[in-house]
């Protein structure tokens, strides 16, 4: 189900990422049933839901790290993705993971380090740290986390509630950050449970859990 919220878009977004019809099943049990999802250059959107209702398998499927069993996605531009468990290598330290992912990204190691650091910074992050990732905090680990889906610029940010751990500035900070993402005309889809800050979005689409038969089988109908 999707709720528009009062903030209107001068114009309409170009649609850069689309998941339509999207169904996916672990076994016996299906996650997603049917579920759409669209964000334009430009504009936020956020997915909501109580747990279990598919929200990271969603992302999950739009990256095309998941297969789906049913629907389509279709994606105009490159994807920066943080999903909500931090990513990182644990003995790496922050300046070998930016280099690392840079090589990726066709980044030289300075390119990927000045980039980096910019983003580091903006986050509040020590930049020039070398701790390994496996001593870092939990809040640090996911800024690292976010720095490395941002790294070389992407067109569209799917981010799994990529605020875990951090303090209440960095948490006001990201939110500052992604209304920047979308005047540079990115693309911003974010998970999240925090309801207070929907206002800060575009669009909301929310997921509802799948509705599954009751145990056992039917009764039979007299005849």
């Amino acid at each position: 189900m999707e709720r528009n919220l009062a903030r209107q878009l001068g114009q309409t977004a170009l649609p850069v990422l689309s998941a339509t019809g999207v169904s996916k099943r672990f076994g016996r049990r299906t996650i997603l049933e049917a579920a759409c999802l669209e964000a334009g250059a430009g504009e936020a959107v956020a997915i909501v839901g109580e747990n279990g209702c598919g929200k990271s398998t969603l992302l999950k499927i739009c990256t095309g790290l998941l297969v789906p069993d049913a629907g389509a996605v279709e994606v105009r531009g490159r994807i920066g993705y943080c999903p909500q468990d931090p990513g990182v290598l644990d003995l790496l330290t922050v300046d070998e993971h930016l280099e690392l992912f840079g090589r990726g990204m066709d980044l030289s190691a300075d390119e990927a380090l000045e980039a980096g650091h910019r983003i580091l910074a903006e986050l509040r992050f020590p930049v020039g740290d070398r701790t390994v990732a496996s001593r870092l905090s939990g809040g640090s680990r996911q800024k690292l986390n976010l720095a490395l889906a941002l790294l070389g610029e992407p067109d569209i940010l799917l981010l799994d509630e990529p605020y875990q751990g951090f303090d209440h500035g960095t948490y006001v900070n990201f939110w500052d950050l992604v209304d920047a993402w979308r005047e540079a005309g990115r693309a911003v889809v974010v998970v999240t449970h925090m309801l207070a800050e929907l206002t800060r979005v575009d669009r909301v689409v929310e997921l509802t859990p799948v509705q599954r038969p009751p145990f056992g089988r039917p009764a039979r109908r007299p005849r």
